[in-house]
């Protein structure tokens, strides 16, 4: 039997491959890890998801900012690229190719079978070391449950869920209020749910 051994890239050479690249890669501890395309009840999520904050905060200093929108969490080991960020105020760049966030107030993951347990777990360690970052919110794609998490003046999480139709997820850091109606409209869970 061979051993294969890894190659490793720096952030920096990650960042070259990946702004040449025709497709999207995260970068974790220097491996890329090519991302796949997303079921129609994922992107429907995302879709309304983004109209709703887009409308409510048209007139309001914060932005939403779709899955094209790199984040960089740790320049020295993560770059991602959550469903929705948003940013408030002055978005500041990784650098002048202004296509690296560093300060996002609020990250958005519509949950996958392939992602959901490191969108859960390692993910949201990572996020949490992210100063800016106010609410983590991870909505399900294969039923209605959205589950927010809220930093605290402490440093500690407060964890929230809602599982009804007629609930609404409030994101207080940037005064929006989404009705999981709105979120999940269209979503057909029974078209989700096949293999």
């Amino acid at each position: 039997m061979s051993t294969q051994s890894k190659t490793f890239l720096t952030p920096e050479q990650y960042l070259e491959i990946e702004r040449k690249a025709e497709f999207k890669s995260e970068y974790y501890q220097g491996e890329m890890f090519a991302m796949s395309g997303a079921r129609l009840a994922h992107i429907q999520i995302v879709g309304n998801a983004m109209r709703e904050l887009g409308n409510q905060l048209r007139d309001k200093p914060c932005e939403p900012l779709s899955n094209d929108m790199r984040v960089c969490v740790s320049r020295e080991g993560f770059y991602t690229y959550p469903d929705i960020v948003v940013v408030c105020d002055q978005p500041q760049m990784l650098d002048s190719e202004f296509d690296t966030l560093l300060n996002p107030a609020v990250i958005i993951e519509v949950l996958s079978d392939s992602t959901e347990a490191f969108d859960r777990n390692k993910k949201f360690e990572l996020y949490r070391s992210l100063e800016s970052l106010a609410e983590y919110v991870m909505i399900s794609s294969r039923r209605v449950r959205v589950e927010r998490y809220t930093r605290l003046p402490d440093g500690t999480w407060n964890f929230g869920e809602k599982t009804n139709l007629e609930e609404t997820i409030d994101l207080n850091s940037i005064d929006c209020h989404l009705r999981l109606a709105d979120i999940y409209e269209r979503v057909d869970f029974s078209r989700s749910s096949r293999s």
